[in-house]
């Protein structure tokens, strides 16, 4: 008789096998959590972003799956790891049994670095970095801060469509966030150029930097730091659009299905600018190492 050997099991089976127990307990922290966010929060327009972060995050953790399935050989660091995970359980706690979304969304930061230290060391932290830091963009900002913020940029973009408008020679003016245009007002909202839209966008180009991975740091540096402007531009952009859409089309049209819309055009505009000053940025790079 000839023996059979049994196939060894698939690198992810054996992954499982090692992770079922803590994912076990990541479910039973975070399913209330997210059913929370699916019921409440990500039903509000301006938080209509978190489920695509989600989706982000996870997607970029499947990418540095290696992390979870090669067998460790670094050094772990249980009690750095033990501190991060006991920070990060103490803010779930209190954010959850205070309905502080805050912490109970940003205590899984600290619980996954935590986590990571204990079983595999600081290499998979430093694997898993950007997706952990991009869970940030889940978290809901104070609503002072928001309204502290949101209004001058709603100033700051009105403003500037109004001025621009007028000089190719349109009928316009403003008081304060109203856009008048011929026999139309228009009402600059929070959704159009508030600081959610901003967080967005700023998503938007922290991944493209991540995806690009761009080895000059010149570059990286200087593209992180003009996504701010970047994301301001296409906010005008997208304002001076509905405005031209309502003084051709009337109120129907610019309130209607373009104005939903023109927040796809947003994001295709912001990514638009975003890879066009990285191609700049490409070219200045090159002078400046002589190739």
């Amino acid at each position: 008789m000839i023996a059979i050997s049994p196939m060894p099991p698939s690198p992810l089976l054996q992954a499982l096998n090692r992770w079922w127990p803590i994912l076990l307990g990541l479910l039973a922290l975070y399913a209330p959590t997210y059913h929370n966010l699916a019921t409440s929060l990500w039903n509000q327009q301006d938080q209509a972003h978190g489920p695509i972060v989600l989706v982000v995050v996870l997607y970029l953790l499947w990418q540095e799956r290696a992390a979870f399935l090669a067998e460790t050989t670094s050094k772990t660091h249980p009690i750095l790891g033990s501190i991060s995970l006991t920070i990060g359980l103490v803010l779930y706690i209190l954010g959850r049994s205070q309905d502080i979304l805050i912490f109970d969304i940003g205590s899984q930061i600290p619980v996954f670095a935590g986590i990571l230290l204990i079983t595999r060391g600081a290499p998979a932290l430093r694997a898993l970095w950007f997706p952990l830091f991009f869970i940030l963009f889940m978290i809901p900002l104070p609503g002072f801060f928001i309204d502290a913020v949101t209004m001058p940029m709603k100033i700051a973009v009105s403003y500037v469509a109004e001025n621009v408008l007028y000089w190719f020679g349109y009928p316009i003016a403003r008081s304060g966030v109203i856009l008048q245009i011929g026999q139309y007002q228009l009402l600059v909202a929070d959704a159009c150029a508030g600081m959610h839209t901003l967080i967005s966008l700023e998503a938007l180009g922290l991944l493209y930097l991540n995806i690009v991975r761009h080895d000059s740091f010149f570059r990286n540096i200087t593209l992180a730091i003009l996504i701010i402007p970047i994301s301001f531009t296409a906010n005008v952009i997208r304002v001076m659009v509905l405005t031209l859409v309502t003084f051709y089309y009337g109120d129907e049209a610019g309130q209607g299905f373009v104005h939903g819309f023109a927040g796809m055009v947003l994001f295709i505009v912001a990514l638009t600018l975003i890879m066009s000053v990285d191609s700049g940025l490409q070219y200045i790079a090159k002078r400046r190492s002589g190739v």
